[in-house]
């Protein structure tokens, strides 16, 4: 079962910037992560991500898209796989900006930009289909937050970086793509959380 997450990030433009995250868990179990420290409690997470407007290097057919068109399926999905809709969202908008045909320079595929290997191992065989990518991205993402104890960070960048890296460093690793990528889809889940929040009032 997931921690309960909260987030206090002050948001950043597309200047570069540099800010820590801290994390904390209070008396109930509750992890706190935020970049301003309100107390001596919070302990240092990850130094210093650089963050600047940057994204996968993808080729793809760009036209409108709509971030909500997959809402349906993330919400199917992320149920069954008890992984966080906010999260799953985060991640397919920092991964390809919602464009199921999107190819990195790497050979990610989709809108969760599966590896070839990744989308074998949970059984996609059509790596463009949004269904089947998003199935084997959050099947991918529930392996590493049991892998990690529900440590959303450590999957972060483990999904970034392999969980090689994560487990050689003990951590985040001092790769830059994949600190600014765990700062990416953090900014972007609160985002998706407060916005889910606003509905249900």
């Amino acid at each position: 079962m997931l921690a309960v997450l909260t987030f206090g990030f002050t948001w950043l433009s597309a200047t570069p910037a540099r800010a820590d995250i801290y994390a904390k868990r209070d008396r109930f179990g509750v992890l706190h992560f935020t970049n301003v420290p309100v107390d001596k409690t919070y302990k240092v997470m990850m130094h210093d991500p650089v963050v600047r407007a940057i994204g996968p290097v993808l080729r793809a057919e760009v036209g409108p898209i709509d971030s909500r068109a997959y809402d349906p399926i993330i919400a199917e999905v992320a149920t069954r796989y008890q992984v966080e809709r906010a999260l799953v969202k985060a991640v397919i908008r920092a991964e390809s900006g919602f464009q199921p045909q999107a190819v990195s320079s790497k050979g990610a595929r989709g809108l969760m930009q599966l590896m070839p290997q990744t989308a074998w191992l949970h059984g996609v065989r059509n790596i463009h289909e949004p269904m089947q990518n998003i199935e084997g991205g959050v099947q991918h993402l529930r392996m590493l937050l049991d892998r990690y104890s529900g440590n959303v960070v450590l999957a972060l960048a483990a999904y970034n970086a392999g969980e090689g890296a994560v487990d050689l460093h003990g951590g985040v690793p001092p790769f830059q793509e994949t600190r600014e990528y765990v700062w990416r889809v953090l900014q972007f889940r609160q985002e998706y959380l407060q916005q889910a929040m606003a509905r249900a009032r």
